[in-house]
């Protein structure tokens, strides 16, 4: 079995966020699934496996839990399906996932995603949340997966040093953590923490843009947002919200083709 590793939300090698891909021929059990990203030890590990309708289902995989919504995983998935020749070049690929059926689409250079709307809903900050950020905040909110948090200004979302221990005792997926840009060409600039799923912080996530992207669209008035992940590795991710979907794009480059000789343990 082949196992692909790309770089995700950029267009050049070891940037953006990695993921692995792996295209199976059934569903092994979940437990193997962990296993093989605990060792491929990237913020995601995608596992494929085809449907009789030409759909795939996928399902993701941080180094220590599996997880409901990733974006840079799905797009490493649609960008392996169409250059390993699992998809022809023009194909929609669809996805059956735990949040649904989700969509990619091929726009030039670019892969467009389409993904559900996650807005933050205005909340309290709950206890903690400030120690463990360091910051103060100018908006705290909250969707299903995360916390939502904005800062006055991108030189404070760079300079931020969170303490893990205090984001990861929060009891959510993670932290967004976002400012309006001051960079030439971006809209706005985030970063994102996930400690209690093995993931201190995540390179480029594309799942936080779903709430991002309504958020920036209310307070900027731009339905199509250009946003800058500022990790250390970077990325960029277009965001165009649509109501109760939004639209993702990224580029993807393989950086790595791997055989794995660990045997598949069928569900």
């Amino acid at each position: 079995m082949e196992i692909i590793q790309v770089d995700a939300f950029t267009d050049r090698p070891f940037a953006g966020n990695p993921a692995a891909v792996c295209v199976l021929p059934a569903m092994p059990d979940a437990g193997w699934m962990q296993q093989v990203a605990r060792e491929m030890n990237l913020s995601e590990t995608a596992f494929l496996v085809r449907r009789d309708d030409g759909a795939f289902d996928l399902r993701w995989f941080t180094p220590a839990a599996e997880v409901d919504l990733c974006g840079h995983a799905t797009l490493g998935s649609a960008h392996v399906l169409w250059e390993e020749g699992h998809l022809p070049p023009d194909a929609t690929a669809r996805f059956f996932t735990r949040s649904g059926l989700l969509e990619a689409h091929r726009k030039g250079d670019w892969i467009e995603m389409d993904f559900p709307a996650e807005a933050p809903q205005a909340c309290e900050a709950p206890a903690g949340l400030l120690e463990a950020i360091g910051a103060e905040p100018t908006f705290v909110g909250r969707n299903r997966m995360d916390h939502f948090v904005v800062l006055a200004s991108e030189d404070a979302v760079r300079a931020l040093r969170p303490n893990m221990a205090g984001i990861e005792a929060l009891g959510k997926r993670g932290v967004i953590v976002t400012a309006p840009a001051t960079t030439d060409g971006y809209d706005f600039v985030s970063r994102y923490f996930a400690p209690a799923f093995g993931i201190p912080e995540d390179p480029v996530t594309g799942s936080a843009h779903c709430s991002l992207g309504p958020y920036w669209q209310q307070q900027l008035g731009k339905d199509d947002l250009m946003g800058y992940q500022a990790s250390a590795r970077g990325g960029i991710v277009r965001v165009q919200p649509q109501g109760a979907r939004v639209l993702l794009s990224g580029q993807a480059v393989t950086v790595l083709r791997a055989v794995l000789v660990a045997e598949l343990v069928a569900g």
